[in-house]
């Protein structure tokens, strides 16, 4: 049973909690050394042409050497009950020092920090210092929209449950940009945990 079967579409969202415990041993480690672990997030593909999720590649570039101090919930569905749900489970278990909410964005050639989350006319808005995060990253740009679709309501509800949380939409991955963006994301998670 691997982490790339939670939030499948045809599993229940009781058997992909249960995944989602299950597959993470990075948490293990994580809460037996009483670190308060950073969370990273990505979602499944949500448009049948997709061969994969350039936000969850991410997440697996990250994964091949992350720290124990890294927990991952990946392959989010793109259903933003389903998606919320499993997202709070994860954070409730963990209590993890930064939630990273992390989307592609094919329309974007840049790492993307969301400033806010929106519903309506209502704007909730990170407590981390995106200008810290991102100074200095030749490929990463802070951005005021998160846009109206399962990224931003997802943002929008995990930031009414805590304001240690970033949104960052992923531009597609390609030969020409994956080291520079692997790069940047990497420094960052080496940002957050200074904080």
């Amino acid at each position: 049973m691997g982490c790339e079967e939670i939030g499948g579409a045809d599993r229940s969202p009781a058997i992909a909690l249960l995944q989602l415990f299950l597959c993470n041993c990075s948490s293990a480690t994580v809460l037996l050394q009483n670190v308060k672990p950073i969370l990273l997030t990505s979602f499944v593909p949500w448009k049948a042409w997709q061969p994969s999720n350039s936000a969850d590649d991410l997440l697996c570039e990250i994964r091949q050497n992350s720290l124990p101090s890294i927990a991952f919930l990946r392959g989010l569905p793109v259903n933003l009950p389903v998606a919320r749900d499993l997202t709070i489970a994860k954070i409730r278990y963990l209590q993890p020092q930064v939630i990273v909410l992390c989307g592609m964005a094919e329309s974007r050639q840049r790492l993307s920090l969301e400033s806010n989350g929106v519903r309506g006319d209502r704007q909730l808005y990170t407590a981390l210092d995106l200008l810290k995060l991102t100074v200095d990253l030749p490929l990463t740009d802070i951005s005021d929209n998160a846009g109206r679709f399962v990224c931003n309501s997802l943002y929008y509800d995990i930031l009414r449950h805590t304001s240690a949380c970033v949104f960052v939409h992923v531009p597609t991955l390609t030969d020409e940009n994956r080291r520079a963006i692997v790069s940047d994301f990497r420094q960052i998670l080496n940002r957050i945990m200074l904080l």
